[in-house]
């Protein structure tokens, strides 16, 4: 059975409030295989100092059931607001990005018991889910932001940055800037030319 709930048969997703949390206790109580599809639509997210969001997550999530917890294969798209490397202008730059993960339950669905993770599990990074066996993929979607976003964004390719004498984009305006006076000690430099 997949994208429903068993017990009432409509797609169970998250709360308006959490929407990147959704309860799985249900899909834990099926055996190895089973799965659920959900869409993620118009998630707005603050990034706080980290980024910030130019249009709320789009996306899909897929969870299925293993032997040891859940398979999450999700894709999302969104836009980051951000500044030219080059000449600071303020960019929307599009980001699209995947989690592919293994979550294990925090607690054993049928005794209640806390379950202790390998040190192979805690090595690699798993999703742990909450005591309520509940997915929260809020972090996980965090870190994949932060390491898709571009490390030098620009607002075009051939951006040809900022005038070193006013400041302003070299795109916009004039830069014929006159000569600034020369230390009396290097202007014998003035007419200097390289051979060749």
């Amino acid at each position: 059975m997949t994208g429903r709930d068993p017990q009432d048969g409509r797609s169970a997703g998250p709360a308006a409030d959490a929407p990147l949390v959704w309860n799985v206790a249900g899909l834990l109580g099926d055996g190895a295989g089973a799965a659920r599809d959900y869409a993620i639509e118009g998630v707005e997210l603050d990034g706080g100092d980290d980024f910030r969001l130019a249009a709320p997550i789009d996306g899909r999530l897929h969870v299925s059931r293993t032997n040891r917890g859940l398979l999450v294969d999700a894709d999302f798209a969104t836009a980051l607001t951000m500044e030219c490397v080059r000449c600071l202008r303020e960019i929307t730059v599009p980001l699209t990005f995947e989690i592919h993960d293994e979550a294990l339950p925090s607690l054993d669905l049928k005794t209640g018991k806390a379950t202790a993770l390998s040190a192979e599990d805690e090595e690699t990074g798993v999703i742990v889910l909450t005591s309520h066996h509940e997915l929260d993929l809020e972090p996980a979607i965090r870190d994949a932001i932060l390491l898709n976003e571009p490390i030098a964004p620009l607002d075009r390719e051939d951006c040809p940055g900022l005038c070193i004498v006013c400041g302003l984009p070299l795109d916009e305006g004039d830069h014929d800037h006159p000569d600034d006076d020369i230390d009396p000690r290097l202007e014998a430099l003035r007419g200097f030319v390289a051979d060749g």
